[in-house]
């Protein structure tokens, strides 16, 4: 039996992420997407109008930031609220879950940006090896 299914037997979960059907892997790839990611990253500075949140997400297409906003928020992540003025105000933040889930990400995005020379070291050492 893996970790993963003793803890679930362990606390009586209901999800397990390694499970097929399990629903909790579309929430995982949401968050961890890159821009799920990225997105969750840059509102965990505060409420951002659309806009504001493309360029802090340098890259990102609009297309790609509606769908990521979209889905964000059906999984209870991001808040939307537009304000009824002229032209429309659309703000986007993150919610108590979302900044939960957020942190945990951070946490996990600055352990990789402190350690990308280690990476950058395996990648040279690697592609040496491939002949490439």
């Amino acid at each position: 039996m893996s970790i993963t299914q003793e803890r679930a037997e362990e606390q009586n979960l209901p999800y397990n992420v390694f499970a097929k059907a399990c629903p909790s892997r579309g929430t995982l790839e949401h968050v961890t997407g890159r821009w799920g990611a990225l997105t969750l990253g840059a509102l965990r500075e505060g409420s951002l109008r659309f806009n504001e949140l493309r360029r802090r997400v340098d890259g990102v297409s609009e297309k790609m930031l509606s769908q990521t906003l979209q889905a964000l928020e059906r999984d209870g992540l991001v808040h939307r609220e537009a304000q009824p003025t002229n032209p429309p105000r659309v703000d986007y933040e993150l919610t108590p879950l979302g900044r939960q889930v957020a942190g945990h990400l951070l946490a996990l995005i600055h352990c990789v940006e402190d350690r990308m020379d280690d990476v950058l070291a395996a990648r040279e050492e690697y592609d040496s090896r491939q002949g490439g």
